[in-house]
């Protein structure tokens, strides 16, 4: 489970990437019944959080990087970006953001890829832990890495955060699913899994990606919402046993995320 007890490897925050940021945070409030705040008495369109009863559960901002598609960015804690970003280039990885500060004191964060091509980002606080919610109806209950080489990212991630993973067969003969757990913990504080996936199933630029799956107290009826609100849904419905009842969705404009209901509370 997630939670916001942060140890190092451990999802601690997350944010959208969105070509316009007050139509993205619309579909959200729409979807999950989040509140939306521009960050740090920013304007309108800038940097905004999301909060769910009071608590910062996410954030979006407009886009940054030249050619870049709308996604979801997840975060993993760090006590020192500047030696996580280190470890990442010499894992094969690169940096895309060198480490920096955010605020005055909130913290530090660095956006990163690793060798397959996969975003992510690590976040040093300071002020500012992360998610104040997780792993409750509305909040970040897993995160999830599709690649185009789940043995090499593997090694890329136990490298870089010290991860133990388990792998576990997928129903029907569907390959191998690594379920990730940060490092010194028990199975309780797995947070998130990686599978192969092949290239043309991984969308147009055929570049594997993380994305975050957001816990529901009814996966159908998110997904009528996620639909009646302009966004799409690409794959289920489905009841997966032992996990619950999930749905691959994707947003207006582009951004994937997956509905949960977890077993156990259908």
């Amino acid at each position: 489970m997630i939670t916001t007890d942060f140890v190092p490897g451990s999802p601690c925050w997350l944010d959208l990437g969105a070509p316009d940021v007050e139509v993205a945070a619309a579909f959200y409030r729409a979807v999950f019944g989040w509140q939306s705040e521009p960050h740090g008495g920013q304007e309108a369109g800038g940097y905004t959080l999301f909060r769910l009863d009071g608590k910062a559960v996410g954030a979006v901002g407009p886009l940054t990087e030249v050619g870049a598609r709308s996604a979801w960015t997840l975060y993993f804690h760090t006590p020192d970006a500047e030696a996580t970003a280190k470890a990442v280039e010499q894992a094969g990885g690169a940096v895309r953001t060198a480490p920096a500060e955010v605020g005055a004191d909130d913290g530090r964060f660095a956006q990163l890829t690793d060798p397959q091509g996969a975003e992510f980002a690590v976040w040093q606080p300071l002020k500012y832990p992360g998610i104040e919610a997780a792993d409750t109806p509305g909040t970040l209950c897993w995160t999830e890495l599709y690649t185009t080489d789940a043995a090499a990212a593997q090694t890329f991630y136990t490298t870089v955060f010290g991860w133990t993973t388990q792998d576990m067969p997928l129903p029907g003969g569907g390959g191998t699913y690594t379920l990730l757990t940060p490092a010194d913990c028990g199975e309780d504080r797995m947070h998130g899994g990686l599978m192969d996936v092949p290239a043309d199933l991984l969308g147009p630029r055929r570049t594997p990606y993380w994305h975050p799956v957001f816990s529901s107290k009814d996966c159908d009826a998110t997904v009528g919402l996620v639909t009646g609100n302009g966004g799409i849904l690409s794959m289920g419905p489905d009841t997966a046993e032992g996990v619950g009842r999930l749905a691959v969705c994707t947003d207006p404009a582009g951004a994937e995320f997956v509905v949960l209901t977890p077993e156990g509370t259908l």
